[in-house]
């Protein structure tokens, strides 16, 4: 019985240990995200804002809030990609280089599928790239052998354009079937 309390409390102290250890990591990376901005950085961004601000009324951002709705309203009726949930986090930032790990998840159609990409901005004196490294494709359940086909060449060209242009026709298809077979039903 004393052999059985010891394992149990040591366990416990095992999953302690490693939830300290993930909140230490954590704590770390808001640091580190915080001090990719010089104090001088902040408060030169917190003025430009506040000038925007000032220059422009109440209604006049409304008015565009209301465009912009307006304008993803149509985009998602158009292509059919409603997307859930974004998440963003800068993984590193060295001069003109700055590298983001981006999380996407939606739906197309009646397809639901997930993203996760990282994406190497770099910014010369006349211009600014952006490039797509290590994304990942993970498409909802039905997908078929030609879809695993098509995902598993996106993933390979990390062409991302290609991925949701292909994906909304592919959809929209499926879609097409769907009310077919139903009707003959």
């Amino acid at each position: 019985m004393d052999n059985n309390n010891c394992q149990m409390y040591e366990d416990e102290i095992q999953l302690l240990q490693e939830e300290i250890k993930l909140l230490t990591e954590k704590y770390e990376d808001n640091q580190q995200e915080s001090t990719f901005f010089s104090d001088e950085e902040i408060l030169m961004s917190m003025k430009s804002l506040q000038e925007e601000c000032q220059g422009e009324s109440t209604s006049d951002l409304k008015a565009q809030l209301e465009s912009l709705e307006t304008d993803l309203s149509f985009l998602m009726k158009f292509t059919g990609i409603q997307l859930r949930s974004h998440s963003k986090k800068t993984v590193e930032k060295a001069g003109n280089k700055t590298v983001q790990k981006h999380r996407l998840s939606g739906n197309c159609h009646s397809l639901s599928f997930q993203l996760e990409f990282q994406l190497l901005e770099m910014q010369s004196k006349e211009s600014m790239s952006a490039v797509v490294t290590d994304l990942s494709i993970v498409m909802g359940s039905g997908e078929d052998s030609d879809m695993s086909k098509f995902v598993s060449s996106t993933e390979e060209h990390r062409n991302l354009l290609t991925f949701f242009r292909n994906l909304s026709t592919y959809a929209e298809w499926c879609e097409h079937r769907r009310c077919t077979f139903l009707h003959f039903k």
